[in-house]
């Protein structure tokens, strides 16, 4: 039986009334910064493209640094499952992702924490969008700033290099390019939750991406994810960092990190 037009005018309204319910229920920075657009949109903007300049690196640890990896060993980093790293060490310089291994997670766990990390993607650039240079830094193990060959290399945008992976683009697009060393400096708050398990405050994410502010304390949605938006659910205080193995050779050197929450 077809509808009456006001059916279709009442249904409108409806749909309107749930999509606003569920912006309302976003964090005010996130619906600020757009956080509403489909996950990994092709249609969503790409930041615009600018030069870093040339910052010295690698950045010396500051003396209340905890260091996680100064090159020469894969001490402070196991599997999944605990057992030692098995990524390669290129002794006194770098770790090199070895594909089809798995990720890594520090020994070391961090609620609220300055990361500093430095990275290289693979020389000759191989692959284009994702599947070029792809790595990723997730704080807790569960919440993703990307790593990606951005440089010349067109994917989503929520995808590149600098962005809150399926969430916040980067504010520009400050790659180098393959083979030169990059640095992150994250600022991480993490997520509370109630005794029930709901959120009471979101986790924060600000990046520098080679120096240039790229997140501005943007309030996550949930952790990440691929192609849907999962809810957050609740979790200890403090949990390791992990490194993706995405299939890519991607070079690490130069982590360390400052606790900005003590054990109690």
């Amino acid at each position: 039986m077809r509808r009456r037009p006001v059916d279709r005018v009442e249904a409108g309204r409806c749909r309107a009334a749930l999509t606003l319910a569920v912006l309302l229920a976003l964090p005010l920075g996130a619906r600020a910064q757009g956080a509403t657009w489909p996950q990994h949109s092709r249609e969503r903007p790409l930041p615009r493209v600018v030069d870093p300049g040339r910052g010295a690196l690698p950045v010396p640890p500051p003396a209340d640094a905890i260091v996680l990896f100064d090159g020469h060993d894969l001490a402070h980093w196991v599997t999944d499952s605990g057992a030692p790293a098995t990524w390669h060490l290129v002794p006194g310089q770098a770790m090199e992702v070895a594909p089809g291994t798995g990720e890594i997670r520090s020994k070391d766990t961090f609620g609220d924490v300055q990361l500093h990390v430095e990275w290289a993607s693979p020389k000759p650039a191989r692959g284009k969008d994702q599947d070029r240079g792809n790595s990723g830094v997730f704080l807790m193990g569960k919440y993703e700033v990307q790593v990606l060959d951005s440089y010349d290399n067109v994917t989503y945008a929520d995808g590149q290099a600098g962005a809150v992976y399926g969430q916040y683009p980067p504010l520009v697009n400050v790659s180098r390019p393959p083979g030169e060393w990059q640095s992150y400096d994250i600022v991480f708050h993490r997520p509370h939750f109630d005794a029930a398990g709901k959120v009471t405050a979101p986790g924060r994410f600000t990046v520098f991406h080679n120096g240039v502010l790229v997140q501005d304390d943007v309030s996550l949605l949930g952790p990440t994810s691929h192609m849907v938006r999962e809810p957050y659910t609740a979790h200890a205080d403090r949990l390791p960092i992990a490194l993706q193995d995405h299939g890519h050779p991607v070079r690490y050197r130069n982590i360390w990190a400052r606790d900005l929450e003590p054990k109690r």
